[in-house]
């Protein structure tokens, strides 16, 4: 955080070590929210918020992220509904960025806007920052923490599985206030102990790997990307070119299907090729109904494969549904 953000950290105050960002999500939000708390969530978002929300006792307030209207558009909210969002019974908003599953990139006037709220409502922010490396077209990554007013009321939660591909490995951690990461280690330590110390020390070896190595990820999951949404277009799949992560969220509407789950079994067991049904990201299924999300963390000849099936595809019509 100090090297590439300019956010001192004091290890033995200020980290808690878990299993996982998953884990590092749950044991902040069992943390910091009481009954009758609530969470502001963009949507769509990734599945655990949510539930993550509730299970600490706090509703979830979502907040929708637009899909681009004009090619290589970018995800946007409303400035006037994420603000409604915010009031007394506020206790912290959910930034994941860049994102899964859309692949935006939050900007700086975006998050100098979350700021604003939550100093004015005095809202913490929990930011999920596990794909902070894998960005393109020179899109940049800024740490909420960062920012001016912000490394107070911030926590911020990572891990190793997307960075080094380690998704099995189950460790991550969270960065916050000493009087949070206090909260944030009782809860850690009722949950699950402790992340596996043998892991922990590669974990730690991976970090000290040079910028040439963050360099190469990056430019490898672009070349990926740029492998896979040829291919989706020409089959009649709208994309929303992400900025970042190594998803591609698609709109469905010009197969045909009733909806994103019927498409979606469609490709599975007619086609050979798996995809996140759109609705699985929303609070309100009807909302993700015309979309899917493709990932490209594939091999080569993978994505090769699957190019090859998805150019059978074929709309609803033509194939009786």
């Amino acid at each position: 955080m100090h090297a590439s953000h300019g956010v001192p950290v004091d290890p033995e105050k200020q980290v808690t070590v878990c299993c996982g960002s998953t884990e590092a999500m749950i044991s902040t939000l069992l943390a910091v929210c009481n009954a009758g708390d609530e969470v502001v969530v963009f949507e769509p978002y990734y599945e655990n918020y949510g539930p993550d929300s509730i299970l600490s006792g706090a509703k979830p307030r979502f907040v929708k992220l637009r899909p681009p209207i004009e090619p290589n558009g970018e995800w946007n909210f409303d400035e006037r509904e994420l603000r409604a969002a915010f009031h007394k019974h506020t206790k912290a908003i959910i930034v994941n960025t860049p994102n899964n599953p859309t692949g935006k990139v939050f900007t700086r006037p975006e998050l100098e806007l979350i700021r604003d709220l939550c100093v004015e409502f005095d809202v913490l922010a929990i930011t999920d920052e596990i794909y902070e490396h894998i960005l393109y077209d020179g899109t940049k990554h800024i740490s909420m923490a960062s920012l001016d007013g912000m490394q107070d009321r911030t926590i911020t939660i990572n891990g190793m599985s997307k960075t080094y591909s380690v998704t099995g490995w189950r460790v991550g951690w969270t960065i916050a206030p000493p009087r949070i990461t206090d909260a944030i280690r009782k809860v850690h330590d009722f949950l699950t102990v402790g992340a596996p110390a043998p892991l922990q020390e590669a974990g730690a070896s991976a970090l000290s790997l040079p910028e040439s190595y963050y360099t190469q990820l990056a430019e490898g999951y672009r070349r990926r990307r740029d492998r896979l949404l040829p291919v989706l277009e020409e089959t009649g799949f709208r994309c929303f070119l992400p900025r970042g992560a190594y998803y591609v969220m698609t709109d469905i509407s010009s197969f045909g299907y009733s909806d994103d789950l019927a498409f979606s079994k469609y490709l599975v067991s007619e086609i050979g090729v798996a995809a996140v049904p759109g609705s699985s990201f929303y609070r309100d299924p009807r909302d993700g109904a015309r979309q899917v999300r493709f990932a490209f963390c594939k091999r080569d000849d993978t994505l090769d494969e699957a190019a090859k099936r998805l150019r059978k595809v074929r709309p609803a019509s033509a194939v009786g549904r």
